[in-house]
């Protein structure tokens, strides 16, 4: 087999590969002496099947196959051994690819393109520096996660007068035209409601200082504005709902008003485990404002990464056989069409020119993670997720199950590893690149955030 490479103008090499009878002759030969042993044709008993008739309906396909297999097999590792990093796959060439006869050739000649992958060279040399937006923590802020966190941690408790936001415990009694018990009519009892879902302002004043006792009379279609949940309410169908136009007699019996959480050791134990040092308001506060420190660094450190990454695919030259890759696209992708192809094309050469110039700084500043990592991240993300249902302690043995769960699956782990290096070569620029701090508010910051829109738009 010989196998040569010519350097074109066009951006990739041509690879010719040539298979030659001695490449393929011999397995050939010991498929069709198989295919005679087990062949049964009719007219012959199995084994006693002619050569020459095994070789007319079997040669061309065998050959084809072992030549097919020779071909992928070397080419690859033509590739390897030259240490070739390539784009793509190869691709057959259609200028110099010879017209192949599979009946009477001998020797097969297959001419293949194969894009080069650029040399890529990031230099921290100072002529480029990089913006990282710092958000300020402000009082608003602070106040803010105060409130959220009482309101998360707060309880119903009984009240005496109906409140704003209270939650009403009563009985429907459905009314006719003289206000009268309805004979026959709809009654629900312990019906549990909220004041501040009501959509009849007039009603949800007057319910407002209500006590136990107390009766109000409305239509509870035209209050709540939801007919599927009145009938869920009334313990009706949802047929009967769809056509319920009447008052009701609503009786309260219960109020239950929410209150809340203070801000005592009591629930700062709640929030951070039964060994926590907070103690105090003002632990608590400065408690609070690392946690949103934390969450507003992460912020600017997400916008630093693509604000990065758009710079550095910018400014950082090499060329790419773009006529090459088109063509390479349209052969893994043949379900669409060239018109998807081509609006989705900037896109792509965004992310490989991104990709290149990644694995450069990889390579050059010998990146790598440990399996240790990526248990962190996973756990990490474990932990994000239970916070999200309210779980702030976990036992260590279950948050360990789950985060084995992660791990075991291939593309949940792959996905672990690309953000590790991802974050690995964004901190590498941080460190080695010049880096412009700029403190700014939030408001400013999500104005920076819609202008980039605006702009990309």
């Amino acid at each position: 087999m010989k196998i040569t490479r010519e350097n074109t103008d066009k951006g990739y090499v041509l690879i010719r590969v040539v298979v030659e009878p001695a490449d393929y002759e011999k397995t050939v030969a010991d498929k069709l002496r198989d295919y005679r042993l087990k062949a049964a044709l009719p007219g012959f008993r199995p084994g006693k099947v002619p050569s020459s008739l095994i070789h007319k309906k079997f040669a061309k396909p065998v050959i084809a196959e072992e030549v097919n297999n020779l071909l992928s097999h070397n080419l690859t590792n033509y590739l390897r051994d030259e240490n070739m990093a390539i784009l793509g796959d190869p691709l057959p060439d259609p200028d110099h690819q010879k017209p192949i006869n599979w009946d009477e050739d001998k020797e097969f000649e297959f001419a293949f393109d194969v894009a080069l992958s650029p040399d890529v060279k990031v230099d921290f040399d100072g002529k480029e520096s990089f913006d990282y937006y710092r958000i300020k923590v402000d009082e608003k802020m602070v106040k803010e996660n105060i409130e959220s966190v009482r309101m998360n941690f707060g309880i119903n408790e009984e009240g005496t007068l109906v409140e704003k936001k209270s939650s009403v415990r009563g009985d429907f009694v459905q009314l006719d035209g003289t206000g009268e018990k309805a004979e026959g009519g709809i009654s629900a009892e312990g019906v549990l409601i909220a004041v501040d879902l009501m959509k009849d302002k007039g009603v949800k004043k007057e319910i407002v200082g209500k006590k136990a006792g107390d009766v109000l009379v409305f239509d509870p279609v035209r209050v709540f504005g939801d007919r599927h949940e009145v009938g869920h309410m009334l313990n009706i169908s949802h047929e009967a709902a769809d056509v319920l136009n009447s008052d009701f007699s609503f009786t309260i019996r219960s109020i239950l008003n929410f209150k809340k959480a203070d801000l005592n050791e009591e629930l700062f134990k709640k929030i951070y485990g039964p060994e926590t040092d907070i103690l105090t308001i003002d632990q608590f506060k400065e408690r609070l404002i690392n946690e949103i420190s934390m969450g507003l660094a992460r912020s600017s450190d997400q916008k630093f990464a693509v604000d990065t990454r758009d710079q550095l695919v910018k400014c950082v030259p090499f060329d790419l056989p773009e006529a090459f890759l088109k063509r390479w696209l349209k052969e893994v992708n043949k379900e669409m069409t060239d018109e998807q192809i081509d609006k989705d094309f900037e896109g792509f050469i965004k992310d490989l020119r991104w990709q290149l110039i990644k694995n450069s700084l990889i390579r050059e500043h010998e990146i790598g993670i440990t399996e240790e990592e990526v248990t962190e991240v996973a756990r990490g993300i474990a932990i994000s997720q239970f916070r999200q249902y309210g779980i702030y302690e976990l036992p260590g043995e279950h948050l360990e199950s789950y985060v084995k769960k992660i791990l075991e699956k291939e593309e949940d782990k792959d996905r672990i590893i690309r953000r590790i290096f991802e974050d690995k070569v964004i901190r590498l620029i941080r460190e080695k690149a010049v880096v412009v701090e700029k403190e700014v508010t939030s408001e400013e910051f999500e104005a920076i955030l819609r202008n980039n829109q605006e702009m990309e738009e």
